[in-house]
């Protein structure tokens, strides 16, 4: 078995789409008073979701998270800002490169700081939940 990591961005700005802004709030720590890593998880997914049903054009659901780097901690007040790169479109499923970066409430200047980032598998799917073809301007993608 091989370990997929994601390569480190070493960009001091963000890359893709912005998926998602929101600020980390005191209800969102852990019991030490951190951002807690599941929400942060949380809003990648979301954005990610975002990302990936708009490529998709229908449902789509999470199917796997890899290579998973948690670089920074995120603090009460950052500014977290989700941004998605696409990987790879397969039959059914779309894998996204996401990135959490936050801008410090009490740095100034303020600079963009990569704190997360991962690989996550989305499978389009239908009405009934079952796994869909997904289509590219009205034909079906090839897969890669």
């Amino acid at each position: 078995m091989t370990e997929t990591h994601a390569p480190l961005n070493t960009e001091t700005e963000p890359r893709g789409d912005l998926c998602t802004r929101t600020l980390a709030m005191p209800a969102d720590t852990n019991a030490n008073g951190d951002i807690f890593g599941g929400w942060l998880l949380s809003q990648m997914d979301i954005g990610g979701g975002v990302f990936a049903s708009k490529i998709a054009k229908s449902r789509t659901v999470t199917v796997a998270i890899d290579a998973m780097n948690f670089r920074k901690a995120v603090y009460v007040g950052d500014l977290v800002s989700v941004h998605a790169n696409l990987v790879r479109i397969g039959r059914t499923s779309i894998t996204v490169h996401l990135e959490a970066w936050v801008l410090r409430r009490k740095d100034m200047p303020q600079e963009s700081i990569l704190v997360t980032d991962g690989n996550f598998t989305y499978v389009s799917i239908d009405e009934q939940g079952h796994p869909q073809v997904i289509q590219r301007d009205g034909a079906p993608v090839i897969a890669t």
